[in-house]
């Protein structure tokens, strides 16, 4: 980067293809998941990735808000050679994209978010209202400041920095129910098992830095997201409830919304990843 932090980036498929930037969870990291992969390739699309500061090998930024993604977003598009993209968020990474819609909308052509936290403090929201018991703690922990939180991960983020396959069902604990259980006994078990491996191996600031920003105030407007959006939630998460999906679907301008009643957090984004990256084509900005 040309302040030079490093950043880890993911990119997969054609070279002249249009750029879909996947903003990932959190925690997370930017490796590559062979169905998100296929779906976005095999439409002659170009998938990337980043690690956002403080995971993997990605340097630190400490105190940065939602809104910094968007110049680091721009900056690895630059270095690929790239104008115009698309961007989705999933869970932790739909501010971020977000961000990118109102920030860079310039060259922003469509925008999906699936799954997504709402900002804290967000009107006619009850934010904790279906959430499993460890988010709220999480949470919780960050509303009360930098040291609840640093505890809070000290006894957390363990057992997701060795997580495996076998063990990531028991490490999401109440946040999944059957819906979620049963898509993690799959290909993605394994790969958000290696993905929470990836993020944590230099430590939990990634994940710290997150929480910080999404409690916080995010650093842009709804209102200068001007680019086609697209909302996908589901009725069984438990990680970020289905109130947040509808307050996303009422709060960014023109948004089209998907709300499944019987998908969760994770069953929807790998059973759907086809029909989200038809529908950002389908309804891209000219």
């Amino acid at each position: 980067m040309s302040s030079g932090r490093v950043v880890d980036v993911a990119v997969a498929g054609p070279e002249k293809g249009t750029p879909l930037v996947f903003h990932h969870g959190t925690p997370g990291a930017a490796l590559v998941f062979e169905r998100f992969i296929e779906a976005v390739t095999k439409r002659g699309l170009r998938y990337v990735s980043y690690s956002r500061p403080g995971y993997g090998n990605s340097t630190r930024k400490a105190d940065r808000t939602v809104a910094h993604c968007a110049a680091d977003t721009a900056e690895v598009l630059d270095h690929l050679g790239a104008d115009r993209f698309y961007t989705v968020g999933w869970s932790g990474g739909v501010p971020h994209a977000l961000a990118c819609g109102a920030l860079l909308s310039q060259r922003v052509t469509g925008v999906a978010v699936v799954a997504g936290i709402a900002p804290w403090g967000a009107d006619n929201l009850d934010w904790f209202a279906g959430m499993g018991r460890e988010n709220v703690e999480e949470f919780n922990a960050a509303l009360a400041g930098p040291d609840e939180l640093r505890s809070f991960l000290d006894r957390a983020a363990p057992a997701f920095a060795q997580v495996s396959a076998d063990q990531i069902i028991a490490a999401f604990g109440d946040l999944v129910d059957d819906v979620d259980k049963a898509s993690l006994t799959g290909p993605l078990g394994a790969f958000l098992a290696e993905s929470a491996r990836d993020a944590l191996r230099n430590g939990y600031w990634g994940w710290f830095d997150d929480d910080l920003a999404f409690t916080r105030n995010w650093g842009f407007d709804f209102s200068r997201i001007n680019v086609p959006a697209t909302v996908w939630h589901g009725g069984k998460d438990r990680m970020t409830p289905f109130a947040h999906g509808r307050w996303f679907a009422e709060h960014i301008p023109r948004a089209r919304a998907y709300l499944l009643p019987k998908q969760g957090h994770l069953s929807l984004a790998v059973g759907s990843f086809d029909r989200i990256v038809d529908d950002l084509i389908t309804n891209r900005k000219s």
